[in-house]
């Protein structure tokens, strides 16, 4: 097998972050008819290119193979997302000044999750969305939307068809695309002269300080700091004017680029680099350490599911998140110790989770089920689950593990 190189800068690929071992894709979820059927699994191990420390995963399966026709992740499932979305597009409307004769357009765009609160202020607005149950979704909100891969070439045919944009929104794709210098040129091209575009990610220096390898699946092809980010805008023609640091994800960046010699905001993009540097991002020392940590937090959360194992404590999953399965599929564990994971998306129920076999079952069946506690797979979402499911013990594994006590009822895991 030939030495994989950087998707950036083309230099070979020498330095591992992680191994999170050879896993299947984490939102491959699997009917109970394909459990006869073999598994593909692709590795999970992550590189930092030495030139322009981009920290990222060699791309072992396709992005056509990854986010197929029935991609089961839907965006609006999550009450606190959709809020983040509303919050973003009132202060968008505001710096960027749209109207009724603006364009707004939105990569990945999902359900419609984002350019609901963008179409219900009658702005102009496009989806670019290239799987088709979202898509379908987003359509039938009334929100037009193109199912294909964003890049230079579907740029150039919506400027040629008048579809230039004063805004271009790329929440959480950024690191989803195998090809991020074509990705990030079409942004370019297809911004107005006076255009903004919107980028947000999950910060790597957050990844790193809070053990969150559980983030690392196949679909993240990329790993993302904004000093790198800021390399890659360079080379397409794009400048770094702007940077905000948000809580989602675990602490993301959303990062505003403009075309090169529009005013930047100087000390918001300084003072986040000076963080970057400060932890040594572009150096080796930065990642050691990592693979240890996420080794720690492996075992903990063994011992404490064999623990009520023992006890004959009832441990149940809620979120059939993609982190969640990373994070199973590194640990090993699988139905006899989380006998079921429960999820709102109903695109998710009755399937079983890739690699674990797990099944994903209705919120309502977890309520019948009666668990002891819960195992919170999508830790980011903790407060929002706190208050839907106040009378739970609920447990996350990242970055250590720990246990949340419920808000209306005492401890029973004890």
């Amino acid at each position: 097998m030939s030495q994989a190189c950087c998707r950036h800068c083309g230099s070979p690929l020498e330095h591992t972050v992680i191994d999170l071992g050879h896993q299947p894709p984490s939102n491959a979820y699997l009917t109970p008819e394909q459990l006869a059927e073999p598994e593909i699994t692709y590795p999970l191990k992550v590189f930092v290119c030495g030139q322009c420390w981009l920290v990222q995963l060699p791309a072992h399966a396709s992005a056509e193979q990854l986010f197929t026709a029935d991609y089961a992740y839907f965006s609006s499932t999550s009450s606190s997302w959709c809020a983040h979305a509303e919050r973003f597009v009132a202060a968008a409307v505001e710096r960027v000044v749209l109207g009724a004769e603006s364009q707004v357009v939105e990569l990945a765009s999902n359900d419609g999750y984002l350019l609901q609160y963008v179409q219900q202020r009658g702005i102009p607005c496009l989806g670019i969305e290239p799987t088709h149950a979202t898509a379908e979704a987003a359509r039938a909100l009334g929100i037009p939307t193109i199912e294909r891969f964003f890049g230079v070439a579907l740029a150039e045919e919506l400027v040629a068809e008048g579809k230039a944009a004063d805004l271009v929104v790329a929440n959480n794709v950024l690191a989803h695309v195998p090809d991020i210098n074509d990705f990030v040129a079409g942004i370019a091209r297809l911004l107005k002269p006076a255009g903004r575009a919107s980028i947000e990610f999950p910060h790597l220096l957050r990844l790193l300080e809070g053990n969150q390898f559980d983030t690392i699946y196949h679909e993240h092809y990329s790993y993302l700091s904004l000093r790198v980010v800021q390399r890659i805008a360079k080379l397409a023609g794009l400048e770094v004017v702007d940077v905000e640091e948000i809580p989602t994800h675990g602490g993301s960046l959303r990062v505003w680029l403009a075309s090169q010699g529009a005013a930047v905001d100087t000390e918001a993009v300084a003072r986040v680099m000076a963080e970057e540097a400060a932890a040594g991002l572009e150096s080796l020392e930065a990642y050691q350490g990592f693979q240890q940590r996420a080794e720690a937090a492996k075992h903990a959360l063994l011992e404490f599911l064999l623990q009520a194992r023992r006890e004959g404590k009832r441990v149940l999953g809620y979120g059939a998140a993609a982190k969640g399965n990373t994070l199973l599929n590194y640990t090993g564990i699988r139905a006899d110790l989380l006998p079921a994971v429960a999820d709102r998306a109903t695109s998710k129920q009755g399937k079983l989770l890739p690699g674990s076999h797990i099944p994903v079952i209705s919120p309502e069946q977890l309520q019948a089920e009666s668990p002891n506690a819960l195992l919170v797979l999508p830790w980011n979402l903790i407060e929002e689950l706190r208050e839907q499911i106040p009378e739970r013990d609920l447990v996350t594994a990242i970055p250590v593990l720990k246990r949340w006590q419920p808000l209306l009822a005492p401890s029973t895991l004890h």
